[in-house]
């Protein structure tokens, strides 16, 4: 989907739900998002194939992990929350109130000292009451303060103030380790594992999401979940457990990899496309020095791991969201390609000369182009299948 100021107004394109239900067990959302919720992709796909009953019944749901990794939705609509408390989902569900009373008294004080009636939509658009992941979102914001660039940088820093009060709050209650903030996009992590918000410059809105998520919801490790689920559903084993879910997956690339390594049998092992929109690649503030991160980066990377280690030859898809309501690093579509060569110059700020993350398709186009992609590679699987 294309990335929009307003949440609430995304739009699914029906030709590529379909397409997904083609693949059936060879295909698995990995998101940040969330399947519920009145932020949730389900309503969306509800909206866009006009009948909630009938998407339940013929299993038209998008099938996968969202929320990082802690919500699993099988293709009918059926969402669990795997190795999630009751008491993390009540902490998690105070969030959006919190985050309103909270944005609400900023805005209206000096230096925003916005009217109520400009308030109001912000908050709207800004607060995502997602139930696993309580998400402030900025888009709408910057678009707002776009003639005022230091109010902006002003708001992305006083919003990660609020987030890691909530993170106080966790601690204050006993949920010590239960939860973290993820910024998307970031400039990656610091020395302690914490992610580094991305500050805005020049047309690069920077960080435009702050997100409170559970502690292990992190894609790399949604990378296994799913990979066990798969080989759960084509042999009737499954390598990790039955009830293997990312809360009790290691937290580095280095073990998720071996962990790989030792439980999954090469001969199952499939060819993995792996698909993302959240890529960065900054200088430091040494020579030479690159600060690579994005949502999509810890994923990818393992994808591409996995593709070495068991020689699956495993493939990754790089979409450039920029071409609409949210500014990011892009690709010109001035740019005309009749093959998958760009340079490492049209990749600014996605990628580097020096990047260990190779991408073999790059959509300049953005979804658009990619939905026609994927509904293409859908019509082949059924025609070999």
């Amino acid at each position: 989907m294309e990335l929009v100021a307003d949440p609430l107004t995304r739009r699914i394109n029906p030709d590529y739900v379909r397409a997904a239900h083609c693949f059936r067990e060879h295909f698995h959302v990995l998101t940040n998002g969330e399947h519920i919720g009145s932020r949730g992709v389900n309503l969306i796909i509800d909206r866009a194939l006009g009948d909630p009953e009938i998407v339940r019944q013929q299993g038209l749901y998008l099938p996968g992990l969202a929320a990082g990794g802690v919500q699993h939705q099988d293709n009918h609509g059926q969402v669990s929350h795997p190795g999630v408390s009751a008491t993390e989902l009540a902490f998690l569900a105070q969030v959006p109130q919190k985050a309103r009373a909270f944005l609400a008294s900023l805005l209206g004080r000096p230096p925003y000292q916005m009217a109520p009636e400009t308030i109001n939509p912000l908050l709207q658009a800004t607060i995502l009451d997602n139930p696993a992941s309580p998400t402030l979102n900025l888009n709408a914001a910057c678009r707002q303060l776009r003639v005022s660039p230091a109010l902006y940088l002003q708001l992305q820093q006083d919003v990660a103030t609020f987030m890691e009060q909530l993170l106080a709050e966790a601690r204050a209650q006993q949920l010590d380790n239960a939860f973290f903030i993820h910024y998307a996009p970031n400039l990656g992590r610091h020395p302690d594992g914490t992610e580094q918000l991305k500050p805005a410059k020049n047309q690069d809105a920077g960080t435009t999401d702050f997100q409170l998520m559970l502690r292990g919801a992190i894609k790399e490790a949604g990378v296994l979940v799913i990979l066990n689920q798969y080989y759960g559903q084509i042999t009737g084993v499954y390598p990790l457990g039955y009830q293997f879910n990312v809360r009790q997956a290691p937290r580095s690339l280095e073990t998720l990899l071996q962990l790989a390594r030792e439980a999954f049998d090469p001969a199952w092992m499939p060819r993995i496309l792996g698909v993302g929109d959240t890529l960065t690649s900054s200088h430091g503030s040494t020579p030479g020095e690159m600060r690579r991160g994005g949502s999509d980066r810890g994923f990818m990377t393992l994808i591409q791991a996995l593709g070495q280690a068991f020689s699956t030859a495993n493939i990754l898809a790089w979409v450039d969201s920029s071409q609409g309501e949210v500014r990011r690093p892009g690709i010109s579509l001035d740019i005309a390609r009749t093959n998958q060569q760009f340079s490492i110059n049209e990749l600014a700020g996605i990628s580097d000369q020096t990047d260990p993350l190779k991408l073999d398709l790059v959509f300049p186009g953005g979804p658009q182009e990619y939905v026609q992609y994927f509904c293409q590679l859908a019509k082949q699987w059924q025609y070999s299948s």
